[in-house]
């Protein structure tokens, strides 16, 4: 059982660095609350069904209470980050074409944020 536990928390810090590499290298606050949500509650998951499986722990409960917490809030958290985000002008990279533009009133983005 070590074998398996030691895997899923190398698994696991893997995802939440890749989380932290993704919130600090991409480029708008839409991919940036992606990659905090999707890898770090996986690379989470993984870390904590890791240690209590490597039996070095007594809070099998706890664990399982913390990502069933993570997996109920972090959904609801990014997408209110991503209206909230939208909503303030905030310029998306790689979109020409708004879908929303006819149904949310959205700031346009001012030519500063267009320069880089």
């Amino acid at each position: 059982m070590t074998v398996v536990s030691n895997i899923c928390m190398i698994l696991g810090a893997g995802f939440l660095l890749v989380a932290a590499i993704g919130l600090v290298r991409l480029g708008d606050p839409l991919q940036r609350m992606h990659s905090g949500t999707k890898a770090g509650t996986l690379g989470t998951a993984l870390l904590l069904g890791g240690v209590t499986a490597s039996d070095m722990v007594e809070g099998r409960a706890s664990a399982f209470l913390a990502v069933l917490f993570l997996l109920l809030t972090l959904p609801i958290g990014a997408q209110l980050l991503g209206r909230a985000s939208y909503l303030s002008g905030t310029r998306l990279k790689g979109i020409e074409d708004d879908p929303l533009a006819d149904h949310l009133d959205r700031p346009q983005p001012s030519e500063e944020d267009h320069q880089e």
